[in-house]
């Protein structure tokens, strides 16, 4: 996950959606309904993602947002095994007219300081994370939103740029739906973590008693919880966080922490499989890989001394013609990842393969000849230098070796002359939107399983890459597909976005990989589904 910049007014475009089709439901169990007494015991989960903010107006990052997951209430939520979003802290919500998105409070909600839980929360909410909006955050998924309403303390009207939005449900379950606490948090800039926990500012499942960032954070069940997950089964949870992953792989193994999640290498998955201490659970896979080219600073950049829209063009399309897929999946990830020909996820309504006939060999495979075609028909000089980067410590530890093989793969034949270097994701995530990498490695984890999700936020003008794409037709079609109720015609019209981002590549796809968590043999309630979302709540051991 994933936001553009403050210099830049969000625009309608800024909508995701959730309408799941094909993905299969893997690993689910636990409860989901009303309030109730909390779960006691402990048991302690390990990660080597890192926290970026827990403000949720200032990240877009799968390390930040899991933590949110747990202490912050939504409107909207997923119930466990489900994709399908129902009220959370809500006790209705609906369209009341095609530009208004009304939202009933349940009564007496309150944050765990005591503070009242009302709808003027919920508008601040909102709209501080358009005014706020922050280069790292998210809210890009709210450019169809106007402003918010309140006629009373339990009532917020949502009223939207574009009637009949098909995604705007799912986007209050997403990350910039989090319901923060007005008196607690700035209005108008990213509140400090410090402050936050201080505040004891959380109203979801769970409440942060300890606070070491990027070290070691302790939970607490949150009995005042009123929403649709339920209690929590287990009273407290401790999350060690890891800057190796072996380190993290041999503490499973040893008991030393009851859950791994987020990331192992494909190798240590693949040893795990046959450690009867452990059991390896599998869920549905949305998420995606990719190569971002910054239109202004990649070679012949808009902003560049050599500007040339044409050749650029074409050093996109010679990247294309010379990734293989299937051996970065192969000899990197051991076939935990597939490869990947389009923008949308493979098993989503909507999904195509558009890259798979425009580029290489046409099916699927590299090409240098198509390469060489390309670079030499539109007077490109090789070899072309190309500053790439990626980050070491967000996407697992095999990135390292993962861009060593791009790297080759794209120095094939002398066309390019790559370097290749690594940044830790903390800075990284800084730097990407500061136009620092002319081309830089991403990886998408959906905030919801809609085709709509791994397309507003990556090409409508204001989008969360911050890459200076801007095709005003490719806009166009996504505002339009945002308000269209046929499914079929909906469907056309995200095919046919997909057909022209394919001819433009201001995004490599490459790969599509599923969820894996790791956890001790006598740890029940695991719960990876098409939601995209990992609860602590229903873990049990």
């Amino acid at each position: 996950m994933k936001s553009a910049s403050s210099r830049r007014a969000r625009v309608l475009l800024g909508a995701s959606a959730l309408a799941v089709s094909a993905l299969a439901l893997a690993g689910c169990s636990g409860s989901s309904g009303g309030s109730g007494g909390s779960g006691g015991g402990s048991l302690t989960i390990g990660t080597t993602d890192k926290i970026t903010s827990i403000d949720p107006a200032g990240s877009y990052d799968n390390g930040s947002f899991a933590v949110m997951n747990q202490v912050y209430p939504f409107l909207m939520n997923t119930p466990y095994g489900s994709p399908d979003v129902k009220p959370d802290i809500a006790a209705s919500a609906s369209f009341t007219s095609p530009t208004e998105y009304t939202v009933k409070l349940k009564k007496d909600l309150k944050f765990a300081n005591g503070h009242a839980l009302t709808s003027s929360d919920v508008k601040f909410t909102f709209e501080r994370q358009l005014k706020i909006n922050d280069p790292n955050g998210p809210a890009s998924l709210l450019g169809n939103l106007k402003d918010v309403s309140t006629p009373d303390k339990l009532t917020a009207v949502f009223h939207l740029k574009v009637p009949n939005d098909q995604t705007f449900a799912q986007v209050l379950s997403s990350p910039a739906g989090p319901i923060v606490d007005e008196q607690v948090f700035s209005a108008d800039k990213v509140t400090p973590d410090a402050t936050i926990v201080k505040g004891d500012a959380f109203a979801g499942q769970y409440t942060i008693k300890s606070y070491k960032v990027n070290n070691l954070i302790q939970y607490k069940a949150n009995p005042d919880y009123k929403g649709l997950l339920g209690a929590a089964k287990t009273g407290t949870i401790n999350v060690k966080y890891y800057s190796s992953a072996p380190n993290m792989k041999l503490d499973i193994q040893q008991g030393n922490i009851d859950v791994a999640f987020r990331s192992l290498s494909a190798t240590d998955i693949a040893s795990l499989r046959s450690d009867k201490k452990v059991k390896v659970v599998d869920g549905p896979g949305g998420e995606i890989r990719y190569i971002v080219f910054n239109f202004n600073t990649m070679p012949y950049g808009a902003t560049t001394p050599d500007a040339d829209a044409k050749k650029a063009l074409a050093v996109r399309q010679a990247a294309a013609d010379l990734i293989d897929r299937k051996a970065i999946a192969s000899q990197v990830y051991k076939n935990t990842y597939t490869p990947l020909y389009s923008y949308v996820a493979q098993g989503l309504t909507g999904a195509t393969e558009s890259l798979k006939p425009l580029y290489g060999d046409g099916n699927g495979g590299p090409s240098l000849d198509k390469a060489k075609q390309v670079l030499s028909a539109a007077g490109v000089t090789t070899p072309i230098n190309l500053s790439l980067q990626y980050t070491p410590d967000h996407y697992g530890p095999s990135s390292a070796d993962e861009y060593a093989l791009i790297k080759d793969q794209l120095e094939t034949g002398g066309l390019f002359k790559v370097n290749l270097a690594s940044t830790e994701y903390v800075q990284y995530s800084k730097d990407r939107v500061a136009d620092v990498y002319p081309a830089y490695q991403l990886g998408w984890f959906p905030d919801y399983s809609d085709a709509d999700n791994y397309l507003t936020p990556f090409f409508s003008k204001d989008n969360f890459l911050s890459n200076h794409y801007d095709n005003p037709e490719v806009q166009k079609l996504i505002t339009e597909q945002v308000g269209t109720t046929d499914k079929s015609a909906r469907t056309k019209l995200i095919q046919e976005i997909q057909d022209k981002v394919a001819g433009d590549l201001s995004t490599l796809p490459y790969l599509q990989g599923s969820q894996v968590a790791v956890v001790g043999s006598d740890v029940k309630g695991t719960t990876l589904d098409a939601s995209f979302k990992f609860r602590y709540a229903p873990l049990q051991k």
